[in-house]
């Protein structure tokens, strides 16, 4: 099959999806010797308009693991702007040491319905957007090379071979989503919750509100966040003050469930061909 060119297309509030697929796509038109570009899908804005690929295109799409799918604010985005024409496909997802459980079946099927041909799937370890403690460092240079080896095999592979078997990855792509739990084991309900700003940090430089996903966050009043919250951290790990923040209990309690249930050891990658 013929590539003429490598794309890395990626939904990353915390950045290590991004630094997955980049890793991906720039070793895999390494290899095939075409040109690599990354398609950020971060913002509101880029997500308004189709994304068409055409049949001489590799596309390497990622995203992370929201309980055990792939986030469902940003999921219907995928389905309506994703667009192949018989195009070569790797689907990534990232996740923070819990479990990726279905999010791979999830984005491999999203892909295969909207007329790419899954080639290849990868589920990476990835420090924990909101439980800090879980997964640190990762991904980590030997990831990385990890990451770049499968990408290389795809990409000759699909060169090569000529026709695509898709690969069989793990899970159910319709199945329910995670349920959070907190300390006590029951369930934890913080689908509502926003994050909360520090008055005596915030300056008001709007940065925040620059990286909402969503773009939930009053540009003119931080403090304000008046959209829906997808608790992605972009928020959170963006303010260069340090001002912005979550304190909800159960949301808290859930943090804190996860650090001390799958702090160690940090999961290997799972690569599928």
């Amino acid at each position: 099959m013929k590539i003429t060119e490598v794309c890395g297309v990626y939904f990353s509030p915390a950045g290590t999806t991004r630094t997955v697929v980049a890793a991906a796509a720039e070793a895999a038109a390494e290899a095939l010797g075409v040109p690599v570009r990354l398609v950020s899908l971060n913002l509101p804005v880029a997500r308004e308009k189709a994304l068409d690929f055409p049949a001489e295109t590799l596309v390497f799409v990622g995203a992370p693991t929201y309980a055990g799918r792939l986030p469902n604010k940003i999921s219907p985005d995928l389905h309506r702007i994703l667009r192949g024409n018989g195009t070569p496909a790797a689907a990534i997802v990232t996740y923070g040491n819990r479990a990726y459980e279905n999010a791979l079946a999830e984005l491999s099927a999203l892909l295969a319905e909207n007329g790419f041909q899954p080639a290849a799937g990868a589920a990476c370890v990835c420090r924990h957007s909101s439980a800090r403690a879980l997964a640190v460092g990762r991904p980590n240079e030997n990831d990385l090379d990890e990451v770049r080896a499968f990408a290389r095999k795809a990409a000759l592979r699909v060169r090569d071979v000529g026709h695509i078997v898709p690969p069989a990855v793990p899970g159910e792509a319709d199945s329910a989503y995670y349920v959070p739990k907190g300390t006590s084991g029951k369930p934890a309900k913080f689908l509502k919750v926003k994050p909360q700003t520090d008055p005596e940090k915030c300056t008001g430089c709007g940065k925040c509100a620059e990286l909402c996903v969503m773009g939930s966050i009053d540009r003119e009043n931080p403090a304000l966040v008046p959209g829906i919250c997808i608790k992605c951290q972009a928020c959170v790990l963006g303010c260069p003050a340090g001002a912005k923040f979550f304190d909800d209990a159960d949301y808290l309690s859930h943090q804190k469930m996860l650090e001390q249930n799958f702090a160690e050891p940090a999961k290997p990658n799972e690569f599928f061909l």
